[in-house]
């Protein structure tokens, strides 16, 4: 039997790269290495331009007391800028640019773990992941080494995450297959810090194959326990993932740690699996590229920081035809307006639709109550009802709604036959909760709700 959970919807996966080997790209004439690629602080720049670099090498540090990662070079060359640049997500942040020498040195400080891997301490793991900068790949971007200390104690289960659930992304789905072998290392490394015998790796049955590979490896079974999970949407995210695993419920503003659970990314497991046994820090990632645009679609390796328009190049994708492009998933991801933001450690895909895919099927319609929202709903909300209030401007119901449970997955959206603009208003509801709860800001004016009214309310007829 498949484990899933209540609510999610079943989108056409159009997993057009399930069979694509992952390729390493032609490394890119320059990097543009954001220092904040993290949730916490970011990184203050430790070179300065003119500076020569190796790959692996640091390039951006952070106080041993803040959260945060340490950034590091993902090419070897010449640091020719270091200016305030538009990563897609944050705005503009300060950001690093080294142009490419071709020589490929790497930093001297890079070199596997020395020591026995039977006698590694929480302390010794915790401290390679952050020297390392890893974070959550499967797109939160959280520190690992937090992750890891924050759960030191408090978890009695520990959830592998390979579902990937969105459309079009295959880069799990690929490393799992061609390289489960780094995927079951970190595996085994993370329940080393955690002091847990067992975890589980959670696959969606759309991807026996990957499944199959990894159980093909010489692991003990009761180490590692594969769970084939029902294929829908939203089934990676991890609040879904726990309560599909386990039955248990995380209650509202809480953590997975608080119920004894811990999840991690399947790349992030590889990621960590390369801090050890190579030595090489957090610098590249798999990148899947896709869309109607597209010519080529393909999984990609690539180096952090590479402009998207050299993946869209490599794939030869006809830009002129470009309606929309997306970081991330259709469902999930942000729209990019310029092609050279870079690729991120939290990017998994590079989405670019043609013009009609990227417009709106219809008109916004009247609400017909038709309830698909609130059963699409994976956190099992009403988000037209949190809509409603929220072009009112009552703050205060949204908040007796739990707005701040949502996930922002889209299913509302997806599913709702007056198209109405649902996980957007979630969405604002949320910010501005969030606001009032740490600035004490006042109830929005009357003019900044029909403002409101005239981006999220349906279209006159």
């Amino acid at each position: 039997m498949a484990f899933t959970f209540k609510g999610g919807i079943h989108p056409d996966p159009r997993k057009n790269t399930r069979k694509t080997p992952v390729v390493q790209i032609t490394p890119p004439a320059s990097v543009h290495i954001p220092m904040s690629m993290h949730i916490g602080v970011p990184c203050t720049p430790c070179v300065k331009v003119g500076d020569v670099v190796d790959k692996g090498q640091v390039i951006g540090t952070i106080p041993e007391d803040r959260l945060g990662c340490p950034v590091h070079a993902s090419i070897s060359g010449k640091v020719t800028a270091i200016e305030e640049r538009c990563t897609g997500k944050d705005g503009a942040v300060c950001t690093v640019t080294i142009e490419n020498d071709y020589q490929n040195r790497i930093a001297p400080g890079v070199a596997p773990f020395e020591g026995d891997a039977r006698n590694l301490t929480s302390e010794q793991i915790v401290k390679v992941v952050r020297a390392a900068g890893i974070v959550g790949m499967g797109g939160a971007s959280f520190p690992t080494y937090a992750k890891i200390e924050g759960a030191i104690g408090r978890v009695t289960g520990m959830i592998v995450n390979g579902a990937e659930c969105e459309p079009y992304i295959t880069a799990n789905h690929r490393l799992l297959l061609e390289q489960p072998e780094r995927v079951v290392g970190g595996i085994k490394i993370l329940l080393k810090a955690l002091s847990l015998r067992s975890a589980v790796l959670a696959v969606e049955a759309n991807k026996i194959d990957a499944v199959k590979a990894v159980a093909a490896l010489d692991f003990d079974p009761e180490m590692i326990r594969i769970c084939v999970m029902k294929t829908k949407y939203p089934q990676g995210d991890e609040r879904r993932l726990i309560h599909a695993l386990t039955g248990k419920e995380i209650p509202a503003g809480k953590l997975p740690t608080d119920i004894g659970y811990v999840v991690f990314n399947v790349e992030t497991c590889a990621a960590v699996y390369d801090a050890f046994v190579t030595g090489m820090p957090s610098v590249e990632r798999i990148v899947t590229v896709d869309g109607g645009c597209v010519q080529s679609p393909a999984n990609l390796l690539v180096p952090i920081g590479t402009p998207v328009r050299d993946l869209l190049s490599y794939c030869d994708t006809d830009v002129d035809r470009i309606g929309k492009l997306i970081a991330g998933g259709p469902m999930m991801g942000r729209a990019l307006c310029l092609d050279d933001t870079p690729v991120t450690k939290g990017t998994s895909a590079i989405l670019a639709f043609e013009k009609r895919e990227a417009l709106k099927q219809q008109k916004t319609t009247a609400c017909i109550r038709c309830g698909r929202c609130l059963s699409a709903c994976p956190s099992r909300l009403m988000p037209r009802e949190i809509y409603r209030a929220f072009l009112k401007g009552d703050t205060e119901k949204c908040s007796e709604l739990s707005a701040p449970l949502c996930v922002e997955c889209g299913s509302c959206s997806y599913v709702c036959p007056a198209k109405l603009d649902l996980t957007q208003a979630v969405s604002g509801a949320k910010a501005r909760l969030k606001a009032i709860k740490r600035t004490n800001v006042p109830p929005p004016k009357q003019e900044q709700i029909e403002q409101t009214k005239n981006i999220c309310s349906p279209e006159k007829s």
